[in-house]
């Protein structure tokens, strides 16, 4: 039936540390995770591994969303992290899958797809461009599939990545209305050089109540030499194991994609038999807490789990929990969860003991930067005064170029240092803090310190400022004169991640 066997290694090579190596990703007699928005992170593509599945997709991914991603090894989870400028991870995947896990995409330009491929093709097995999802967020931007409407473009896409990237590269469809224009386009889509086409057998505005073509997806198998891998089939046609084998024999197809019916329990890949829910969601929650999924995703997940029994009391202990904690709590877990927090966090303490040498980072050469062990408390301030003010106010009565702050943040505990440029000397605190705000004032309190200025504390005494709000005892803080005496300084350099706005008030930032 489903065989193992998905990966030959063809030739090998080293760049920038990380081995890279080409895969020959197998489609022949495969059972295949669906991508599913939302439901395909990394913990469920480990869990469907873990029962059977040979391959496994992520969620969809949009190029734009994914080419403002910086790539980052994270030492602590053992993964390798997209990440965005707001310093959310959008794709995170680890050595485990890296033979079985397909790469999707959403795109509707050709140099975007192969840009995204060659960001993560270290990283992955194979890259897949989504042209079947019918959803609005997918198609509004003439992605998913409203490129079925568009062959001229569907080939540009898929000729680029084949000729450009080092993976096998494959796409997702859906039927057309006539099934005289889908074997015309899926002749034309083979003739790009992809390595499969996944087929889900619904038109694009048929949903999961309307029957699954299988004849549909059987003519496209017969018309093709590349493998055919039959999707759609959940619920109609796959309750269980034996199920998958009876759809791709009515399908003809390959392989057989399998969604909704993986959702609701991945262990439909085990050819033992489906694992009992409690099981199957306590595995998910392991592997949850174990590579730090955010709450919310998990919380979704479980909740497509349980279905009929969100209603049940573990559905609403699942359905009232706020946080990773919680959600183990209502499972039982409790323990574990503190058992993995604790390994977590000693890992990281660990990591970051290390000197920035043995961490892998950039060394920098600190000589000449004036240094204290400060922190912004903004309870010790005047309320409408901070030290970047001062600063910033000092500089300009004094004509010199306004501070310029350069900050970073390390991911592993994503705590912010900032230094300051003033008058070509650097200053920065040696203690790291919470938010890109709160560095920059501690930056800003050091500088002032060194100088032996005002800084805003209680009872202190800043003349330009107060004599300011004397001349315009009316003025709203927040008004166009307040503004216009805090211009941000100019941000530099971001060596790990790039920086989010932050949560803090305005007044933590100046």
């Amino acid at each position: 039936m489903l065989q193992e066997g998905v990966l030959s290694h063809q030739r090998g090579s080293s760049r920038g540390g990380m081995i890279e190596h080409s895969l020959s990703l197998c489609y022949h007699n495969k059972l295949i995770l669906a991508p599913m928005v939302r439901v395909g992170t990394l913990p469920m593509r480990l869990l469907a591994l873990d029962y059977g599945a040979d391959i496994v997709y992520c969620e969809e991914l949009i190029d734009l969303k994914m080419l403002q991603c910086k790539r980052v090894v994270n030492e602590v989870l053992s993964t390798v992290d997209f990440v965005a400028p707001d310093d959310r991870v959008v794709f995170r995947t680890c050595k485990r899958e890296q033979s079985r896990v397909v790469f999707q995409m959403g795109t509707s330009d050709a140099e975007r797809a192969l840009a995204v491929a060659r960001l993560v093709e270290n990283d992955v097995a194979g890259i897949d461009v989504n042209m079947g999802c019918p959803k609005e967020y997918s198609t509004k931007g003439g992605m998913g599939a409203a490129l079925l409407s568009d062959p001229d473009k569907i080939e540009k896409i898929l000729s680029t990545l084949v000729k450009g990237t080092r993976r096998p590269v494959t796409c997702k469809i859906r039927i057309l209305p006539s099934l005289e224009d889908t074997l015309s386009l899926v002749k034309r889509i083979e003739r790009t050089g992809i390595a499969a086409v996944a087929v889900h057998g619904r038109k694009r505005e048929e949903r999961p109540q309307h029957p699954v073509s299988c004849e549909a997806i059987r003519a496209i198998a017969e018309t093709l030499s590349i493998p055919v891998i039959a999707n759609g089939g959940s619920h109609d046609h796959i309750q269980e194991y034996l199920d998958i084998e009876d759809f791709r024999q009515a399908t003809a197809a390959s392989s057989v994609m399998v969604a909704r019916a993986a959702m609701w329990n991945p262990s439909i890949f085990l050819k033992e038999g489906l694992r009992p829910l409690e099981e199957v969601m306590q595995k998910y929650i392991r592997y949850a807490v174990q590579y730090e999924n955010h709450y919310t995703n998990t919380k979704y997940c479980l909740c497509q789990m349980l279905r009929e029994q969100l209603e049940s009391p573990q559905g609403r202990l699942l359905h009232a929990a706020q946080s990773s904690q919680e959600i183990c709590e209502a499972f039982g877990l409790g323990a574990f969860y503190e058992e993995m927090t604790q390994e977590l966090n000693a890992r990281r303490a660990e990591f970051l003991a290390r000197t920035p040498e043995q961490r892998g980072e950039p060394a920098e050469d600190t000589s000449g930067i004036i240094k204290m062990a400060v922190k912004f408390d903004r309870r010790a301030y005047s309320p409408q005064i901070t030290p970047k003010m001062c600063l910033l106010e000092w500089c300009r009565r004094e004509k010199l170029a306004q501070p310029v702050y350069d900050t970073v943040q390390r991911p592993l505990d994503r705590l912010f240092c900032s230094v300051v440029t003033v008058a070509e000397q650097k200053y920065q605190s040696t203690l790291w803090d919470k938010s890109k705000k709160l560095a920059e004032q501690a930056a800003a309190i050091v500088c002032l310190r060194s100088r032996g200025l005002p800084e805003g504390r209680l009872g202190e005494e800043s003349p330009s400022l107060h004599k300011r709000k004397r001349e315009a005892p009316d003025q709203d803080p927040g008004g166009p004169r307040a503004q216009e005496s805090a211009v941000p300084g100019k941000l530099c350099k971001k060596p790990f991640v790039a920086l989010g706005s932050g949560e803090e008030s305005p007044l933590e930032g100046w």
